[in-house]
């Protein structure tokens, strides 16, 4: 039987901060993002004791600890805040509505933003250059427009982050 909601709403960041804070349920949104499709409480809960024990072979107490709180805390909580869909009789997550919101504050990959940064840095050296140039008396610098060469260079920095922004 699948715990239902009436939530409609997406989460606040206060909401997803409160939902993060908890070392257990960060790491089921964790898992959860790494696999496809649904995966097993049981399998999340060996992943979760086996963190928490620092080794591979997991005590059976700290798992049954592990696997009792998720089903009577954590994942609960995750569904309620449609952050995952929990099935209770198959016992089963997949991720649900909010999930993305949650993941985008869990998500450790800082190429996206970095890569992003250095674009955004390398082009505004570029337009510093171009402005550069473009106030020398030579034949190169007296063709370009230090205005122009301003405004192409920050159209440009604006549509890449408008593009990282709704990409």
């Amino acid at each position: 039987m699948s715990v239902q909601t009436n939530r409609t709403d997406s989460l606040e960041e206060s909401e997803v901060f409160h939902i993060l804070g908890n070392d257990r349920r960060r790491a089921i949104v964790q898992l959860l993002a790494e696999e496809a499709g649904q995966v097993d409480v049981s399998e999340v809960a060996t992943e979760i004791a086996s963190t928490e024990s620092e080794s591979p072979s997991v005590p059976n107490n700290l798992y049954k600890s592990v696997y009792v709180s998720l089903q009577q805390t954590h994942l609960p909580q995750l569904q309620e805040d449609l952050v995952i869909e929990y099935d209770s009789d198959a016992k089963t997550i997949r991720s649900g509505p909010n999930f993305d919101d949650v993941l985008t504050y869990v998500d450790d990959e800082p190429t996206d933003r970095s890569s992003t940064l250095r674009l955004h840095l390398a082009l505004c050296l570029v337009g510093l250059l171009l402005i550069a140039v473009a106030g020398l008396d030579g034949t190169i610098g007296s063709s370009l427009d230090p205005v122009l060469s301003s405004v192409l260079v920050l159209l440009i920095v604006a549509a890449s982050s408008l593009y990282q922004l709704l990409g």
